[in-house]
């Protein structure tokens, strides 16, 4: 969408842009489903919603290997590429999903009327539990102190989500991954994620056991990655009428 697109925002509001991406691996099914309960909740009528709407500007890629998907791969893309190692060079040719979005996102970044702010990748973990994190590591303090605030807001408002097992690292075997090459493009007002959340189960911080995860508790997570922008950007105030409860999506 052209940059006027951002027609949402209330008259005058700084285009602060919100970049989601999702299902770059096409085996990690609940990223589409956390993808799709951040969308199911932007879009409704939640006084939060509203808010989040009149301040942000949301930019959403939910599924960067729609070919992988289709034919039932696990990491791969139709040409067999692992597209979350490719970000630092993307082809037009062999990865036209992740060459799209990219020179979309320095677009953005080089626009002086917009202020590209947060870049979260949806994954989905094997072995891990809970929903959690991947973040950069800096050598400005302040700035690695920053980049921890998000992660923090959000294990206070999604019950499932782990603060203990968000860590932040500069592994070489994930230099091609969008977190990192964006991390290391982008100035340091920018904050660049992995969102990871468990295939199987998650434990309620307090308790032993571990509950299975559904579509529905998926969608969960990512409403409340949606309302933790609020907390994160001091909107709280600006949320009109008692809160109704978060609505269910689909």
């Amino acid at each position: 969408l052209p940059f006027s697109a951002a027609a949402n925002l209330r008259p005058g509001a700084e285009q602060k842009v919100v970049f989601i991406t999702a299902r770059v691996h096409p085996g990690e099914t609940p990223s589409s489903f956390v993808c799709q309960g951040i969308i199911d909740f932007l879009v409704s009528h939640h006084p939060i919603a509203k808010v989040l709407r009149d301040h942000l500007v949301f930019k959403i890629a939910p599924m960067l290997n729609p070919d992988g998907v289709y034919l039932g791969n696990y990491r791969c893309s139709l040409m067999g590429f692992d597209l979350n190692r490719h970000w630092a060079n993307p082809s037009p040719w062999a990865h036209p999903t992740l060459h799209g979005v990219k020179e979309l996102i320095i677009d953005m970044y080089n626009n002086p009327k917009i202020n590209l702010e947060f870049y979260i990748d949806i994954h989905a973990h094997s072995t891990m539990m809970n929903g959690f994190m991947y973040g950069n590591i800096f050598e400005d303090e302040e700035r690695f102190q920053r980049q921890a605030v998000f992660p923090k807001l959000l294990c206070q408002n999604a019950e499932d989500f782990s603060y203990s097992s968000t860590s932040f690292n500069r592994d070489a075997v994930k230099a091609g991954t969008g977190r990192r090459f964006l991390g290391g493009l982008l100035n340091d007002t920018s904050y660049c994620y992995t969102l990871e959340v468990s295939f199987y189960s998650y434990i309620v911080a307090g308790t032993a056991s571990a509950v299975p995860y559904t579509e529905e508790a998926y969608m969960k997570l990512g409403r409340n990655v949606a309302r933790t922008f609020l907390d994160y950007y001091r909107l709280n105030s600006l949320v009109e009428g008692p809160l109704a409860p978060t609505p269910k999506t689909r």
